[in-house]
């Protein structure tokens, strides 16, 4: 028991250990095959939220096809996008957002007419981080709280001529294993150089509050922004393409744009063409336009209903990673039935609940982190647990086939449902059948041992088979004898009858084994047998190595019975009580001959003996006679 506990305490702390480092390497950017894991449980998830309205704060003005087809171009020419500026403007937004890159220079006409537009009211322009490498760096010896932010070759900035009226933000977003967009990073920097996304500008404008940097998060002015830990903000998605409320840019046009759709909102102007390649997968599109995944963050960082994936959450995945494992273990461990399997999973599918209760209510736990920290522990200890299981199994069905070897099937298995059987003494009727060797003792004196085990071997197999037949349990080898049961486990109707039946069979038998041994053995050996029936004191004998036995008056006489059969020239005597208890009344192939009246030493009663013998055996004893033994 002790070393199955050192076994268990061992395997609970490799276990934590192995959810410590999983967790450990993903946070260090290793195991990236888990962030693709990540990304498709948390589209399924989304999936299984299912769409919801977005906060009524945000109104995209598309450049969609339907402006490129009536235009005959893309992208739109400098002066038709201030037209559609300088009309959103008049309509008296919070805050334009024009996620276009305007970094080329076009038309002088064009670009001067939009710089003036552009100065006419609140406007963020968009910029882009253009990085050495397809994965965003940071630079290993920085240092402060910005040091996690994705470090850029440089910024692609809109022309001077735009900047100089309106404000920056990077528009990068960052996308998942499968491509799409998780989070968008709140801060960018260079070498010299820090700033704004694009999302986090127009907010702050909306609002109309100052940022402040703290170093796990952001406010905007007393609300704090959740930021994941290199100032990301994690996005979850309303649903399908348009779920924002979407106006064509050619409304403006046409001159039907609506004013509600503008007044006090925040208005993003970017483009929704075909195979304009500002397109992502997400759960609910596989193609839903940039502007539009920008619009979510906007929506989010403004109406503060996005997803948490702080800090905080952070150290509730640390804890999953390696707690869960371990109460997985410690359930296998504890039950090694399918009690520890069925708990297991139980424990497996509330886990799997409360990560999807806590995402569709924002707060987004990892999922594809704590898998890969609980199954492998789960998966190795339970198949060692099996192939222990297993090698246990054969181990004790060799025990069990050792003691079959001891005890009879019936009280192997009744100690394997009581193993408290016998544990305290009982008395009940049984029948015993005693059987000795004569001249065994002289044959040893003159035999080879080694013959002399062999004789008993099949002596003891001759025994053996025949108390099995009738349902008997032997008691005890006795050198060149035995002791034979009938009532245990538990009485029998028909102990009696089987007992006599065994007697008979052992005459028999014993006869025709010895006949067949050689001469010079078999003229020295003989045997004598005596069965009775009568109430036993049944009970375990020993400490540490115990047997069953069964002692009293009935075992005394069964064992004296087998003097008397011997000096009246006989080989099996049997009492008047096991007769009756049998209800035998002879059989056609042997001879009964009795009743002989036998006082037993010791013992006042006078016990009534019969005596069986073969057809071909001695006369009968005389009927009246009286024999002490």
């Amino acid at each position: 028991m002790r070393r199955r506990r050192v076994q268990i305490l061992v395997a609970l702390v490799l276990t934590a250990l192995w959810g410590a480092g999983i967790y450990a390497a993903h946070a260090n950017g290793r195991l990236r095959f888990l962030d693709r894991l990540e990304a498709t449980l948390t589209d399924w998830r989304t999936q299984v939220r299912g769409v919801q309205r977005p906060p009524d704060l945000v109104t995209i003005v598309a450049i969609d096809d339907t402006v490129v087809k009536r235009g005959g171009s893309y992208p739109l020419p400098r002066a038709d996008l201030a037209r559609v500026v300088d009309t959103i403007v008049q309509f008296k937004p919070k805050v334009i957002g024009i996620d276009l890159l305007l970094v080329d220079r076009s038309a002088a006409i064009g670009d001067a007419t939009l710089a003036n537009t552009l100065a006419t009211g609140p406007m963020v322009l968009a910029a882009a981080a253009i990085f050495p490498s397809a994965s965003e760096t940071v630079a290993p010896d920085s240092e402060g709280p910005l040091a996690v932010l994705p470090q850029a070759e440089r910024f692609l900035q809109p022309l001077p001529a735009f900047a100089d009226h309106a404000e920056v933000g990077i528009v990068n977003v960052a996308t998942g294993q499968s491509g799409s967009p998780l989070s968008v990073p709140m801060l960018f920097r260079t070498r010299d150089k820090v700033e704004l996304s694009f999302p986090l500008r127009v907010a702050a404008r909306a609002l109309d509050e100052p940022l402040t940097v703290a170093p796990d998060h952001l406010r905007l002015g007393e609300r704090v922004v959740p930021t994941d830990s290199d100032f990301a903000l994690p996005i979850t998605y309303y649903g399908p393409r348009r779920t924002i409320r979407t106006v064509s840019a050619q409304s403006i046009f046409d001159g039907t744009l609506d004013r509600a759709a503008i007044e006090n909102r925040i208005v993003v102007i970017g483009a929704s063409v075909a195979g304009g390649g500002d397109f992502y997968p997400t759960p609910f599109d596989s193609l839903m336009p940039g502007v539009e995944v920008v619009s979510t963050a906007i929506t989010q960082l403004v109406a503060g209903d996005g997803i948490v994936r702080d800090r905080r959450v952070r150290i509730v995945d640390a804890l999953t990673a390696i707690l869960l494992p371990v109460l997985l273990v410690g359930l296998l461990a504890w039950r090694r039935s399918a009690l520890g399997i069925m708990a297991a999973t139980a424990i497996m599918i509330a886990w799997a609940g409360l990560n999807l209760f806590t995402f569709t209510h924002g707060v987004w736990l990892n999922a594809a982190t704590t898998l890969a920290a609980a199954v492998p522990p789960v998966l190795v200890f339970a198949g060692v647990q099996l192939w222990a299981g297993s090698r246990r199994t054969q181990y004790l069905a060799a025990k069990s086939r050792s003691l079959a070897q001891f005890q009879a099937p019936a009280v192997q298995e009744w100690l394997a449902r009581d193993p408290d059987f016998l544990s305290k003494p009982i008395r009940q009727d049984a029948a015993v059948v005693f059987l000795d060797l004569s001249g065994f003792t002289g044959l040893s004196e003159r035999s080879d041992p080694d013959e002399l085990r062999n004789l008993l071997k099949a002596f003891h197999a001759l025994i053996d088979r025949t108390a099995a037949d009738c349902g008997g349990m032997i008691t005890g080898f006795l050198g060149d004898g035995a002791m034979i049961l009938f009532g245990l486990p538990r009485p029998m109707p028909d102990d009696a009858a089987r007992a006599l039946k065994c007697a008979i069979d052992l005459h028999r038998g014993v006869e025709r084994w010895i006949a067949s041994l050689p001469p010079p053995i078999a003229g020295q050996l003989g045997f004598k047998i005596g069965a009775h029936y009568g109430e036993i004191v049944a009970s375990r004998l020993g400490e540490s190595h115990q047997h069953l036995t069964a002692t009293g008056d009935t075992v005394n006489v069964a064992s004296r019975l087998m003097e008397v059969a011997a000096q009246n020239d006989a080989r099996l005597a049997l009492s008047d009580t096991l007769l009756d208890a049998a209800d035998f009344e002879g059989t056609p192939d042997g001879i009964l001959s009795g009743p002989l009246l036998a006082r037993i030493r010791g013992r006042s009663a006078v016990v009534t003996v019969w005596f069986w013998r073969d057809p071909d055996g001695p006369g009968q004893v005389a009927t009246t006679a009286e024999t002490i033994v």
